[in-house]
C-alpha cells in the first residue's frame, strides 16, 4: 500500500528556508523513504522514544524529517525538518532541545 504524503504548513516553511539543491534533495528521500512501509525501521528511518516533535525521524545526510504515520488514513504527515550539527538540532533557525 502507498501512503500519501503530507507536509504541515511549518514543515512547508522549513522547507522553503533551504536553498533549492537542498529542497530537492529532501522532497526526493522524503518521496523514495515515505511512501512504502514509512513505519518499517530501516538505516534511514528510526523510531524515537518520548520525542516531543514525532514518533518517526527520517536521516537525510545533516538533515533530520520529523514524520507521524497514520495507517487508519493511509497519511504520512511530516511535522517538521531540521538540520543536525553534532548534538545539536536546529529548526526554522532555532535550536531545539530533544
Amino acid at each position: 500500500m502507498a501512503f500519501a504524503i503530507e507536509l504541515s504548513p511549518h514543515a512547508r516553511l522549513h522547507v522553503r528556508q533551504l536553498r533549492k539543491r537542498e529542497q530537492r534533495i529532501i522532497v526526493d528521500a522524503i518521496t523514495l523513504h515515505l511512501a512504502h512501509q514509512p513505519d518499517l525501521p530501516t538505516q534511514h528511518r528510526k523510531k524515537l522514544q518520548d520525542n516531543p516533535l514525532a514518533p518517526w525521524e527520517l536521516r537525510v545526510g545533516d538533515y533530520r524529517v520529523f514524520y507521524d504515520v497514520s495507517h487508519e488514513s493511509g497519511t504520512v504527515i511530516v511535522v517538521a525538518v531540521g538540520r543536525k550539527d553534532h548534538n545539536r538540532l536546529w529548526i526554522g533557525g532555532e535550536e531545539i532541545d530533544l
